[in-house]
């Protein structure tokens, strides 16, 4: 009797065992490895879709391109491409938010390009083509990241570059945490990293690899990637020896995007003329 208890209780416990971990498996199959910039597992959250309003539209008519590149998984990676007219080895690499490589973001890659002048400007489609015009789609778009892919498409980009390339990176919120692993990929060759507002990367041993000096810009009301997540990112990438400067602005998650409604035109203008000259010192 005691051996069938004994047998009984070890088998309610692979049961509820078994419970937990696929609950917390986020609908992933085996083998299929998710985009770990971790903001995707807000993308089921009604109140995190809610603080992201589908973007305004834009007529854009820009001076970019389109251009491709290979990825090492034997594929093509895209990016919208603003080149100076003279050869320069200076590289920033664009990340988009949720929604995609929509016109917001192009626009925003070209404003970049004017400020900084001599910088080949490469606005990365992490979605492969795919974009959003309302939170539920944008929310399946992000979730449906994979590492390996988004990795592919960056290290394309990187190839493209060259390897005598200077390169910086910036992108928000999805993008923010995007342009932080940019810069860890690019090693040696990172000058600069802006993140606004993406969850960033949590242990000593992700950060290692990386060279470039962090500008991380992040917001006192924002529920997701709280002033807490921006302190314990500051300690860890201090402790690493990291370079990094952290600023917290009185404003909400999203406060930067122009496009939404909980842009905060007093907060962006400060915050975006930060990372410009941070940008402009670095690269």
């Amino acid at each position: 009797m005691l051996r069938h208890l004994i047998l009984f209780a070890m088998a309610l416990g692979l049961v509820f065992t078994s419970c937990q971990n696929s609950g917390k498996s986020g609908g992933q199959g085996e083998g299929e490895a998710a985009d770990s910039s971790d903001m995707a597992q807000f993308a089921g959250d009604e109140k995190f879709k809610g603080a992201h309003e589908a973007p305004m539209e834009l007529n854009f008519d820009g001076t970019g391109q389109m251009i491709e590149f290979d990825t090492p998984d034997g594929q093509k990676g895209s990016a919208y491409a603003l080149m100076p007219e003279e050869t320069s080895n200076k590289y920033l690499f664009v990340i988009h938010e949720w929604w995609g490589l929509n016109n917001h973001i192009k626009a925003e890659a070209e404003r970049l390009f004017a400020h900084l002048g001599d910088v080949n400007v490469m606005a990365l489609d992490i979605y492969d083509g795919k974009v959003a015009d309302n939170p539920d789609k944008a929310g399946e778009l992000m979730q449906s990241v994979k590492e390996e892919r988004a990795r592919a498409i960056i290290q394309g980009a990187i190839n493209k570059a060259g390897a005598d390339a200077r390169i910086g990176t910036i992108g928000w919120c999805f993008g923010g945490g995007w342009s932080l692993k940019s810069a860890i990929m690019a090693g040696d060759q990172g000058v600069a990293c802006v993140m606004y507002y993406g969850m960033p990367v949590q242990n000593a041993k992700e950060i290692a690899p990386l060279k470039a000096p962090i500008l991380g810009i992040f917001a006192k009301q924002d529920e997701w990637i709280t002033p807490e997540v921006a302190q314990k990112f500051e300690n860890l990438a201090k402790a690493a020896g990291k370079q990094i400067e952290v600023q917290i602005y009185d404003a909400n998650h999203a406060f930067a995007n122009p496009s939404g409604d909980r842009y905060n035109e007093e907060a962006a203008q400060k915050a975006n003329q930060e990372a410009w000259s941070f940008l402009e010192k670095h690269l």
